[in-house]
């Protein structure tokens, strides 16, 4: 606990500079990769990254634990698939249309919150994961059913292609990515992060404090349903290829893996566990059948040794305090005989 304490000083008092490096690293990465293969595993890593950024709305901060957000990767996916497929439309005018989409669905699905909560509530994310499931292999006259959606486009700007090859596909992910975390620091900092990190600690004391529970849970909903969104749309330009098992239960368990890894509630944890989760299976193939007993194993240890994930900022050993807090703390000790006798002569 020491090594994790001092870690976490160093990279607070050292986070300017580290964000720079880090910008300067992922800028420079593709070139430094030198692999298509490599690329399309970081581009993957960023839509994971988008994804649990989205469910950590939902679970990190507002506390109500989603088994279904599939669902909302599905419709994101499909409905920008589909419209650059059948319609022609331009993937980001698609990937607007899939995320507006994903957003009433969020709404209907932050409904039932209204009367359920726990594990009733992890139920009815399950079932509509499920169900989203069930539409798109069942709706063959838009979804194409079984088959899947194949060719689907890559991203183009004015007539230039993003591409793996020509490292577009990777920058877009890039952009997009910068965009969602300012987006989710903005939302967090705000009046309504502030009551969704409320709602989470205590419903009865936010309802007392004046909090509209219902309209914050179902704004939850629907901003982890437009990120998802955003992230499925993205994954489905990369792999160019989409089907109703695309999207299976798996998938819910992967993000939701991702967010308890990195640290429910941190931004920065979303990262962390997106690469960690993403990329592992990537270099062990070998332990592909059995990916999800290493996750199971991986996050029991978690909740063992370190309940609020890898970079749940602050561990729970206390931070040293600085020498002028020390010097303060010392003489209000020193002066506390002193105030007792006071109030007790007055």
């Amino acid at each position: 606990m020491n090594f994790v304490h001092t870690m976490e000083t160093f990279v607070e008092g050292k986070k300017k500079i580290l964000l720079i490096l880090l910008a300067v690293f992922l800028i420079a990465l593709p070139y430094m990769l030198n692999s298509q293969y490599l690329v399309t595993v970081a581009v993957k890593i960023g839509s994971y990254t988008l994804l649990a950024l989205g469910l950590n709305v939902l679970t990190g901060y507002t506390g109500l634990v989603s088994l279904g957000h599939a669902g909302f990767v599905a419709i994101g996916a499909y409905t920008s698939s589909l419209c650059a497929v059948k319609l022609g439309m331009n993937f980001f005018a698609s990937m607007i249309l899939g995320m507006v989409v994903a957003g009433l669905a969020g709404v209907l699905l932050g409904l039932p919150t209204m009367r359920v909560t726990g594990t009733y509530l992890s139920i009815i994310t399950l079932g509509f994961g499920e169900i989203i499931k069930m539409i798109a292999m069942n709706w063959s006259s838009v979804t194409n059913g079984t088959l899947g959606v194949k060719n689907i486009p890559r991203p183009s700007i004015f007539g230039y292609d993003l591409t793996i090859a020509n490292n577009g596909l990777y920058y877009l992910m890039l952009v997009l990515v910068l965009i969602t975390t300012l987006f989710c620091i903005a939302v967090v900092k705000s009046k309504t992060g502030r009551a969704f990190q409320a709602i989470r600690a205590d419903e009865l004391a936010s309802t007392m404090m004046g909090i509209n529970i219902t309209s914050y849970k179902i704004l939850s909903f629907v901003i982890s349903a437009c990120i998802c969104a955003l992230g499925g749309a993205l994954y489905a330009s990369l792999i160019g290829y989409i089907d109703p098992n695309t999207f299976n239960f798996d998938v819910s368990t992967l993000i939701l893996s991702i967010v308890i890894l990195g640290g429910m509630g941190t931004i920065r944890g979303m990262f962390v566990g997106a690469a960690i989760l993403i990329a592992f299976p990537e270099v062990s193939r070998f332990l592909m059948e059995y990916r999800f007993v290493l996750y199971g194993v991986i996050l029991v240890l978690m909740m063992r040794f370190r309940p609020q994930g890898i970079m749940g900022w602050k561990s729970t050993m206390p931070y040293r305090l600085s020498k002028n807090v020390k010097e303060q703390v010392e003489k209000m000790d020193k002066n506390a005989p002193l105030n007792l006798l006071n109030e007790t002569k007055g």
